[in-house]
């Protein structure tokens, strides 16, 4: 598939769906302006530091809560390119999937503002240190491994998720 490289944005274990779009935000009919609202209940003013590209990486649980697909729209509208975490709830796995929202399952050691590179051929995770001026560490830093996705989830990835997929005819 690819490798995807950005800075992290660090999250705790149970981030739910209530957390990264608050329901309050789904009555407007317009749904291009999601990304404005994320995680304003949490960390407010967030929505305007995150560039395209960004990875988020959390705990355990990763968007639980309602099934709205909401969620994880507002994150591929907010630019984020990949989401790691430990562990994910299974609706938002599957509305992830249906959008073209990658999701790794990993928990890795990085601190917000690293930045990571994720690699979905070979299902390695390779986080890059910092100094304490915020320049890249010397020599590089710690990697962690995934298991790679099956062939039919690489290619629902590259179309970008399932409803792509079906539009464009490849499944």
């Amino acid at each position: 598939m690819a490798n995807i490289r950005g800075k992290v944005w660090k999250f705790g274990d149970n981030v739910d769906t209530d957390q990264i779009i608050p329901a309050e935000r789904l009555v407007s009919a317009n749904l291009a302006r999601l990304n404005d609202f994320i995680f304003e209940k949490v960390r407010p003013g967030v929505a305007q530091e995150i560039g395209k590209g960004d990875i988020l990486v959390a705990g355990k649980n990763f968007g639980c809560g309602s099934s709205r697909e909401h969620a994880p729209l507002s994150l591929v509208q907010a630019g984020f390119s990949c989401v790691v975490a430990e562990s994910f709830a299974r609706i938002f796995y599957r509305n992830s999937m249906n959008i073209g929202l990658l999701l790794v399952e990993c928990r890795i050691d990085a601190e917000e503002g690293d930045t990571i590179e994720v690699c979905t051929d070979t299902g390695k995770i390779r986080v890059e240190g910092r100094t304490a001026d915020g320049r890249p560490a010397c020599g590089g830093g710690k990697e962690y491994g995934f298991p790679q996705y099956p062939p039919f989830i690489s290619r629902l990835m590259e179309c970008g998720g399932l409803v792509n997929m079906v539009r464009e005819g490849k499944f």
